[in-house]
């Protein structure tokens, strides 16, 4: 991705030029948002949480009964290798695979073959500022979807639930929204899961809540236990957000941002707080370090 190269995309088993990366009108992926994703991350050459992130993709697919026609090492593979191709050491992965190409029903089974997709590029959620000052929320007024509607653990391609409640946080003008379940406990943001510190203890939803079960998240919860903290997935309230020393929100994309202010309650003293600025800063150390190599040993990209 180096002098501003024309992305190379994974699709179906090909690399092609960005602008011949297209997929068919009649895929459902584009019809009915039916099909799973992943959002990855690349620190210094090296793909985080590779296995977690295609283990998790597989599992998606199958609550959908969708049959990734390609094992878990092959698809491994075909990302390392999108990476290479783009000379990525440092970026974000989209992984797509979408139903595939059927008729204009709503029946999955007329989809013969599902279409794999892998963008190697680059995303910011929010602004490099927000990272040192903090961030603004308001409590959204869509709630997350029932999770025997839709379970949050399958990280599926409609994410029309989400994009409701992220236009409420930029018509509020902030970045982001808290997103409450059926019974009024707290979710997780429109992509972003939760968090709370208060003294020593660190808590966040539970997936019955409505919350993913994100990479970033449980990574986390690891790296907060090894600094002595008390952590558990708790059912949380806005009471819980508002009264909080230190509030943070978590995310492959996002990494790991603290928030400042919920509903005009500013949280904390208003700043980013200690204890989320040690897990971020130990975040960022583990990620850099670890992962699956993108290039040989003595090799680099460009």
């Amino acid at each position: 991705m180096k002098g501003g190269a024309a992305l190379k995309i994974y699709l179906d088993g090909k690399l092609v030029p960005e602008k011949k990366a297209m997929v068919s009108v009649f895929d459902h992926g584009l019809l009915y948002g039916d099909g799973v994703f992943e959002g990855i991350r690349a620190y210094n050459g090296r793909v985080f949480k590779l296995e977690e992130h295609i283990d998790r993709l597989f599992r998606s697919a199958k609550a959908i009964d969708l049959e990734i026609p390609m094992t878990h090492a092959a698809m491994c593979s075909a990302l390392l290798a999108t990476c290479r191709a783009n000379r990525m050491r440092d970026g974000y992965i989209r992984l797509v695979v979408t139903r595939g190409v059927g008729n204009l029903g709503l029946n999955p089974y007329t989809c013969k073959k599902p279409g794999i997709i892998i963008i190697a590029s680059k995303i910011q959620l929010y602004p490099k500022e927000l990272y040192e000052r903090g961030m603004r929320m308001v409590t959204s007024g869509t709630l997350r979807n029932h999770t025997e509607a839709l379970s949050p653990n399958i990280k599926s391609l409609n994410y029309l639930n989400n994009i409701l409640a992220k236009i409420e946080a930029i018509n509020a003008g902030v970045y982001e929204v808290v997103m409450l379940n059926q019974q009024g406990f707290v979710a997780e943001a429109t992509g972003d899961n939760i968090f709370i510190v208060t003294g020593n203890r660190l808590r966040t939803p539970p997936i019955s809540a409505g919350a993913l079960e994100g990479v970033t998240r449980n990574t986390v919860m690891c790296l907060a236990r090894e600094i002595g903290m008390d952590v558990a997935e708790e059912v949380l309230t806005r009471y819980d957000l508002y009264t909080a020393d230190e509030v943070f929100l978590t995310g492959t994309a996002a990494e790991i941002i603290s928030v400042v202010d919920i509903d005009r309650r500013v949280i904390g003293s208003g700043k980013p707080g200690p204890r989320s600025r040690a897990l971020g800063a130990r975040f960022h150390e583990y990620a850099g370090s670890t992962g699956a190599p993108i290039y040989a040993r003595g090799g680099k990209a460009g």
